[in-house]
C-alpha cells in the first residue's frame, strides 16, 4: 500500500509512505477494538493497518495552493439516512470489487 500526503498551504512538500497493508472488516474479530480508536464515521467500511517499510519526501513544488475552509458532512449524512440495511445493499451492489478488479471481502462471504 501506499500513502500519499500532499502539502496544500506552506511550504511544498511530499510525503509518501510505503508499506504492506492488512484490512479488517465490520465482520473481522478486530473490529470492534480498532474502530474504537477513531472517530465514529457512520457508514465505515474497513480499516487498514499498515506496517511501513518505506517514507519518501519529495519537494511537492509543483503541488498547487489550496486552504483550508472545513469538512464536508455530506458522505455521514447519507451513510445514517441509507441506515444498516441501505449501506449493506449499496455495498453489496456497488463495492465488491475494487478500481483495480480485486475482490474488497467488505461483506462477509457466505459458507
Amino acid at each position: 500500500m501506499t500513502i500519499m500526503f500532499c502539502a496544500f498551504e506552506q511550504a511544498p512538500l511530499i510525503l509518501r509512505i510505503y508499506g504492506t497493508a492488512r484490512v479488517f472488516h465490520q465482520y473481522d474479530p478486530e473490529w470492534n477494538e480498532l474502530f474504537s480508536l477513531f472517530k465514529p464515521l457512520p457508514g465505515a467500511r474497513q480499516i487498514f493497518d499498515v506496517s511501513v517499510d518505506l517514507v519518501q519526501t519529495s519537494c511537492g513544488m509543483a503541488v498547487p495552493n489550496f486552504s483550508y475552509v472545513g469538512d464536508r458532512e455530506l458522505l455521514s449524512d447519507w451513510a445514517e439516512k441509507q441506515g444498516k440495511q441501505g449501506l449493506t445493499d449499496y455495498w453489496a451492489n456497488k463495492n465488491q470489487i475494487s478500481i483495480d478488479g480485486i475482490p474488497t471481502h467488505v461483506l462477509k462471504s457466505e459458507g
